[in-house]
């Protein structure tokens, strides 16, 4: 890619100014522009990257890419608007409130010729991307997700089904090539905490747990084989796997004491941002035409799978009445 590519930035909320400033960091990447509701916000943030403000239909007629990281209920329109000019578009997750209204962005975008990715930023993770040749010839009985946090001093709209744990959703959907068969799900205080368990038809069991309760930050998963168990830590960006090892049992002054070692090993792995490399990702399909990392449908499924989990934990905690409301 010789050729400098044009890029900007719609919504720059605190997700959309983190990928202002990456665009503003790359090679043969020009920030063009930013365009947001709050048009002092817009300025300031392009202030603070040597850029401009524009309104969404300004910046679209100046740029080859562009993030549409607006509140989730404006992705539809927004993204459309986008397509439809002919630009590049990656769309923050969830990527649509509705399966149909996504369906229907990615047959537009193949109709425009353009392309669309999802945001799902942890599959960019360098831990993740090494999971590929570490999963190579093992079979998973067993993958659990904690993504766990203390409360934000920030207002989120979604609950944690739909802001956190569909990161997790995504990540299981992408290492399990099976279909769910079942799925459970259960909440507690305003959604704020979250758990489900899905099964899926090869025999694999998913289990994900979401807070914004906990008041320490945990990013893990851990994928359970029959000989291992394969640890992912998502913030220090590493992996470690626990192999099996045979019990020993010891001597000492005439009574039997048992001893078991833990065997474990820690790959080497290239620290990195993310989001670097999943905008640098997304230009290269965008200029090169090949496919993109996370696709459309990609991003389907897992709002499908997020929207299922949610409307079992609020059944649940609707069927639960307290003495008085039984009376």
């Amino acid at each position: 890619m010789s050729e400098s590519v044009a890029a900007g930035v719609i919504g720059v909320g605190s997700m959309g100014t983190n990928h202002a400033r990456v665009y503003s960091e790359l090679r043969n990447v020009e920030l063009i522009g930013v365009a947001d509701a709050d048009m002092a916000r817009a300025m300031a943030v392009a202030a603070d990257f040597g850029t401009e403000a524009f309104t969404i239909d300004e910046l679209l007629d100046k740029v080859d890419v562009v993030t549409v990281a607006v509140p989730t209920p404006y992705h539809e329109s927004v993204t459309r608007k986008c397509i439809e000019a002919g630009v590049h578009t990656l769309v923050e997750k969830p990527f649509v409130e509705e399966l149909d209204a996504g369906e229907e962005l990615a047959a537009l975008a193949t109709w425009h010729g353009v392309t669309l990715q999802v945001g799902h930023i942890e599959r960019f993770n360098p831990a993740v991307r090494a999971l590929d040749k570490i999963l190579d010839g093992v079979e998973p009985i067993a993958i659990t997700a904690n993504r766990l946090g203390p409360p934000l001093n920030r207002d989120v709209d979604d609950g944690v089904i739909m802001d956190l744990m569909i990161h997790d959703i995504d990540i299981i959907l992408s290492l399990v090539d099976s279909e769910i068969e079942t799925l459970s799900a259960t909440s507690a205080a305003d959604e704020q905490y979250a758990t489900a368990q899905l099964t899926f038809a090869n025999g694999v069991i998913g289990t994900l747990t979401a807070s914004r309760l906990t008041q320490q930050k945990t990013r893990t998963l851990d994928i359970t084989a029959r000989d291992r168990l394969i640890r992912v830590d998502y913030v220090n960006q590493s992996i470690q796997i626990f192999r099996q090892s045979r019990p020993d049992y010891l001597r000492d002054n005439g009574n039997i004491r048992y001893r078991h070692e833990v065997v474990m090993e820690q790959p080497m792995i290239e620290a990195g941002e993310p989001l670097k490399h999943e905008l640098e990702s997304f230009i290269e399909a965008a200029m090169e035409g090949g496919p993109v990392v996370v696709s459309a449908d990609d991003g389907l499924r897992a709002v499908d799978v997020a929207q299922r989990i949610k409307a079992d934990a609020t059944a649940k905690q609707q069927a639960v009445t307290t003495p008085e409301e039984a009376k």
